[in-house]
């Protein structure tokens, strides 16, 4: 690593080796390759004046980028297809002359980059999965264990800490659904010519359009892929580049509020986030041990919610059959965005994994709240025996108040029962006390719900990415 010039910190420290490995130079440019021979083969199949010698020359070649040369030429002509066109041609030599034949600079830019972009999302989906299966895992070993729960961020009725996960579950598998719409519905732009007519390659074919069309299918074909937009201009539309934003945004969202909740049950002692022997909380505090992990996942998260914006514009802006003001900012923004939510991932395959629940303070912080909580029950259970629900009402009322009193101003701890243990208002439930306050009577169904959404919802996808189950996150730094 040069330590006088920037470092990208999401190749850094980040995003794992993968997906960096995924939009590097080298991917890039032999996927160039891989397109010239693909577009040639399939030329001298339907009868263009193209030799085999030539298609085996370039193949002999096709994983050899002589990226010296490919550099010196782009700063000679200022364009970096044509500089790679001379620079393949400068090895594979009998074929230059056919090389690039009747195609546009986007034919292998766009192409490349949609093939790009579809290695990114198949990454994102194999840890997106792994990440609910730990979640899963998580939700059903605590399905049963009671947590209070907040709405406004004030204690209000109980739910468990598994039925908790399913929350941030369910936010993973809408992304799920969003990501794989995304992928079924994914096409390459094709064999379209410069402003999209296939006018160059109607002038190859003597007009002839059914090999111009067929010219296409073999091209994708032997790339791998089986669907092409219908039309173009130059380039594939920009919109799709917003519509992958807005799926790797929404993943972030959901990381982002997962890692908001962990920080403050960790800043209230209920569950934290893995903490290693030798890690460091804070320079100056020894004592601190500060949620980094989930810090990361937002600030990242942050950034690429950020970006679904700059492609609208991008797409706004397109005049006609294209321009170029999309070009140097697609290289940063959409390669940033796989990078950023890599990264995301990693961690949060790792948190969810590695979660360490604090049982004992969750059911403290249940007794200094649950007796609020149960006053409906304690009054129902007087009525029962004969009380007057009205006076009951308004004496627990003012039992309350003076509970809450002795928690918040004189700072001790919530005095309730004990208030109504001493008051013969409500003798019919001092010997059931203790039964009514069985925290597991105030969580619902929500153990059932845990077990049914696992089961209808979640297991359905692991099921379907079996195969790519068992991953576990990187956390470098």
């Amino acid at each position: 690593m040069e330590n006088n010039v920037y470092q990208n910190p999401l190749i850094s420290r980040y995003a794992s080796a993968e997906m960096s490995e995924n939009f590097s130079d080298e991917k890039r440019f032999k996927l160039w390759r891989k397109l010239w021979i693909a577009l040639a083969e399939s030329e001298m199949e339907l009868g263009l004046n193209i030799s085999q010698s030539q298609i085996d020359e370039m193949k002999a070649y096709s994983e050899n980028i002589n990226f010296d040369l490919a550099e010196k030429y782009e700063r000679e002509v200022r364009h970096d297809v044509m500089a790679h066109v001379k620079a393949f041609g400068a090895q594979a030599k009998s074929a230059m002359p056919i090389i690039h034949l009747g195609a546009t600079s986007c034919y292998v830019d766009c192409n490349s980059e949609l093939m790009i972009a579809y290695d990114a999302i198949k990454i994102i989906k194999e840890k997106l999965v792994n990440v609910i299966d730990k979640l899963s895992a998580f939700a059903l070993k605590y399905k049963n264990v009671p947590t209070l729960g907040f709405t406004h961020l004030q204690p209000a009725q109980l739910t468990t800490v598994g039925k908790r996960a399913t929350l941030w579950l369910q936010d993973l598998t809408m992304d799920y659904n969003s990501l794989e719409n995304l992928e079924n519905s994914f096409k390459l732009r094709g064999v379209k010519g410069t402003t999209g007519t296939q006018a160059s390659f109607m002038e190859l074919f003597s007009g002839d359009e059914n090999k111009v069309k067929e010219l296409e299918k073999r091209v994708v074909a032997k790339l791998g892929y089986k669907n092409v937009y219908g039309v173009t201009g130059q380039t594939y539309p920009r919109k799709f580049d917003y519509n992958m934003l807005c799926v790797l945004s929404q993943i972030a969202q959901s990381a982002y509020k997962f890692s908001n909740d962990v920080r403050i049950l960790q800043n209230m002692k209920e569950i934290e986030e893995p903490f290693e022997k030798s890690q460091i909380g804070s320079s100056a505090m020894a004592y601190k041990r500060n949620p980094m992990r989930c810090e990361r996942m937002g600030a990242l998260a942050r950034f690429v919610i950020s970006l679904p914006m700059n492609c609208a514009v991008t797409a706004a802006t397109q005049w006609f059959e294209r321009t170029l003001d999309d070009s140097a900012n697609r290289r940063i923004v959409i390669a940033q965005a796989f990078l950023a939510l890599d990264g995301i991932l990693n961690i949060y395959m790792n948190v969810s994994e590695n979660l360490v629940v604090y049982e004992k303070v969750i059911a403290k912080h249940i007794s200094a709240e649950l007796p609020f909580m149960a006053t409906e029950n304690i009054m129902m259970e007087c009525v029962k025996a004969g009380g007057n629900r009205q006076e009951l009402h308004e004496k627990i009322r003012v039992l309350s108040m003076e509970a809450g009193k002795n928690v918040k101003v004189e700072g001790k701890e919530n005095n309730l029962i004990e208030l109504i243990k001493n008051d013969n208002d409500f003798a019919p439930v001092h010997n059931k006390l203790n039964e009514i306050l069985d925290a597991v009577k105030f969580i619902g169904r929500a153990p059932s719900q845990v077990e049914e959404f696992i089961k209808y919802e979640v297991e359905p996808i692991l099921n379907k990415n079996r195969k790519s189950l068992g991953k576990t996150g990187d956390v470098r730094v």
